[in-house]
């Protein structure tokens, strides 16, 4: 009988259990979602509202982290299999951008924590995936270049903030890199994802506006204290941002009218790496239009950023809905 009572006790938390270990790698992307979110709100100055989301954000990090401690020690085969996929790379981006909030909040202790960690696992993860890239891949394969470009955010925040020109410096190296990745994404971007893709073909716009937050960010960076770039340094960051914000509305402009012309209204969970990037692009034109002083982009991204709210709480009734869905259907098996 105490067998029956302990079995009857733990039976409820299987369910809940089971499912949680069904998440993929690329469940990462939400946490992503629910942190650039967050940074949007608070430049945008809705500070209570991005705090709520930073909260989410933070929550859906340490779960996935956990996760992801678990397999590593438990379920190593799994571990490495799942390392090898894109997917894998939304650890390094979602760790970056959670810390890139925290940051802004003046945590840097916290926050160095953080861009160590990413940090640490960003060539791991790097190399296995790039070893296994294929042709035709899905969006999923800029995750290359987002998770090069979130360290280059954090590391310039925490540059500016703790006035280490070696940071911003090594910040630099990587957002070129990242730059050079994205070519070779594109190389294997299967074009018809744009009409066919289940929502990861977004991240091809959404890695050029984690581009340009970036190049925002090295260029905030420099001061007087800190004196980072010349004159030629500065004009070339500038540049190539501002084309890195046109590109990437581009893009935005191109899968907006695709999902119009093909729309995909079903619940996916690679639908959080389209809100990441809707919300990385209003991130962007509102940190540029600080950073570099074009005060016509302010606008536009706020009203980006309305959209992308507004994307994550479709997603995420979504979610919940269809979490509901699998764990009734994991209790009845």
């Amino acid at each position: 009988m105490s067998g029956l009572s302990q079995l009857a006790h733990v039976s409820p938390l299987r369910p809940l259990r089971d499912w949680w270990a069904e998440r993929p790698p690329a469940a990462g992307a939400a946490v992503m979602a629910s942190g650039i979110v967050s940074v949007g709100l608070n430049l945008a100055g809705y500070e209570v509202a991005s705090r709520v989301a930073l909260g989410l954000a933070c929550a859906s990090w340490v779960g996935l982290a956990a996760d992801f401690v678990a397999r590593w020690v438990w379920q190593r085969e799994r571990w490495r299999q799942e390392a090898m996929t894109p997917g894998s790379l939304t650890a390094v981006a979602a760790t970056a951008v959670l810390g890139t909030r925290i940051s802004a909040l003046g945590w840097n202790t916290l926050a160095a924590a953080l861009l160590t960690l990413a940090a640490a696992l960003w060539p791991v993860l790097l190399v296995g995936v790039v070893r296994h890239w294929q042709r035709r891949m899905s969006g999923a394969v800029f995750l290359c270049c987002v998770a090069t470009q979130g360290l280059v955010v954090l590391g310039a925040a925490l540059a500016a903030a703790e006035a280490a020109a070696w940071l911003a410096h090594t910040a630099l190296v990587l957002f070129w890199l990242g730059l050079v990745l994205y070519g070779f994404a594109l190389a294997r971007f299967d074009p018809r994802q744009v009409v066919e893709g289940a929502g990861d073909h977004w991240v091809a716009g959404g890695a050029l506006a984690i581009s340009a937050l970036a190049g925002s960010k090295l260029v905030a960076a420099d001061s007087a204290r800190l004196y980072l770039w010349s004159g030629d340094d500065r004009a070339v960051l500038r540049t190539v941002t501002v084309a890195l914000v046109v590109l990437d509305l581009t893009w935005y402009a191109v899968l907006l009218a695709a999902e119009a012309v093909r729309p995909r209204l079903g619940y996916d969970v690679r639908r959080w790496a389209t809100v990441f990037p809707m919300g990385m692009t209003a991130a962007a034109m509102l940190s540029v239009a600080a950073a570099l002083g074009i005060p016509g982009l302010k606008g536009p991204g706020q009203v980006l950023l309305w959209i992308a709210v507004a994307a994550w709480l479709a997603v995420a009734a979504g979610a919940v809905a269809a979490a509901r869905a699998n764990l009734r259907s994991t209790a009845q098996r």
